[in-house]
């Protein structure tokens, strides 16, 4: 290879990395909305009611994309692009060669999905939104790059490794933990038990996701997968809790907004983004969340951040930037 072919292939690879950064960053901001819109609606809803439904929606809508796009490849597949007619082939012969791991990458990723939600609402009712936020969200990423090592997709470097401190650190700063003094903060071990519950649920279904992505499968077909059975389990779930505020205009609202927006939209961007980058690398840009969720609560709700706050605010920042420019 020449030295110009080199160097238009690290162009495209940039170019690349660059786009998928800012789809996994656009998923986070969708995922930030989740808390001002529970909040601007008022539907009434419990927690735990509210995830089911978001997960109803999202993931049904999610299993039904795929659905279209697979009748859309098999109808048209003398004019569909070489590309996706190639990543689809290989997706059928994996599955082919060894379905047992195949079924198990997809039945890990939909426990994932459906266990996330309700470790995450368990964790933040017994020790506080602050403490259950950081915990969940903080233990995420590392979880990720732990489970990619032992899944031997590649090992961490120095930019994420020191991106993913300064994220970690705004991400604790930001949740208002030091803030408090000891005897306003309260932990039990079942509380912090299922806040990393739930970072270790985000960390499975995406390894899982990763590994089906790098078997030939599509972003699509592999979140339609995950969140299609994570929905179809989550129906008894609201149905048992009960799901009567989403007949009222707010809660329909609601219900519609987190399942299309927050779900079927920001985890297709998600699984874009995670289908060109590494799985420990997307983990750490999706701590955006907090970030762009308290830029909501200010502009949105009224709320006022104090310094130690804005300088969370300002860490996080630095490392996803770091991480998002990585290779630039």
């Amino acid at each position: 290879m020449g030295r110009g072919e080199w160097q238009n292939c690290v162009t495209i690879w940039r170019v690349t990395n660059t786009r998928a950064s800012a789809a996994v960053l656009a998923s986070a901001v969708l995922f930030a909305t989740t808390g001002t819109s529970v909040a601007l609606a008022d539907a009434g809803g419990s927690a735990w009611s509210i995830g089911a439904a978001r997960l109803v929606v999202g993931g049904g809508l999610l299993a039904l994309v795929e659905v279209v796009l697979r009748s859309r490849r098999t109808v048209n597949s003398g004019g569909t692009r070489v590309g996706e007619v190639r990543g689809v082939g290989r997706a059928v012969r994996a599955a082919t060669r060894r379905p047992g791991v195949v079924g198990a990458l997809v039945t890990l990723g939909a426990l994932g999905v459906l266990a996330y939600q309700p470790c995450f609402f368990a964790g933040t009712h017994a020790n506080g939104i602050a403490i259950g936020t950081v915990l969940a969200l903080g233990s995420a990423p590392v979880f990720t790059g732990v489970l990619a090592i032992v899944a031997g997709q590649s090992r961490p470097d120095r930019i994420w490794l020191l991106a993913t401190a300064a994220a970690l650190l705004g991400v604790v700063l930001l949740s208002g933990v030091l803030s408090h003094s000891r005897g306003e903060v309260r932990l039990t071990i079942g509380g912090v038990a299922a806040s990393l519950g739930a970072g270790l649920s985000y960390a499975v279904y995406t390894i899982a996701a990763k590994a089906l992505l790098e078997r030939g499968w599509t972003s699509g077909q592999t979140m339609g997968w995950f969140f299609g059975l994570a929905a179809a389990a989550a129906v008894p779930v609201l149905a048992g809790l009960g799901g009567g505020w989403v007949a009222t205009p707010r809660g329909l609202a609601l219900a519609l907004w987190l399942g299309i927006g927050t779900t079927t939209a920001a985890y297709l961007l998600f699984g874009w983004g995670l289908a060109r980058l590494p799985a420990r690398t997307v983990a750490t840009l999706t701590l955006a969340e907090p970030l762009c969720a308290s830029l909501l609560g200010i502009a949105v709700l009224g709320e006022r951040l104090d310094t130690p706050s804005l300088a969370g605010m300002a860490a996080l920042g630095l490392g996803l930037v770091l991480l998002a420019t990585k290779g630039r």
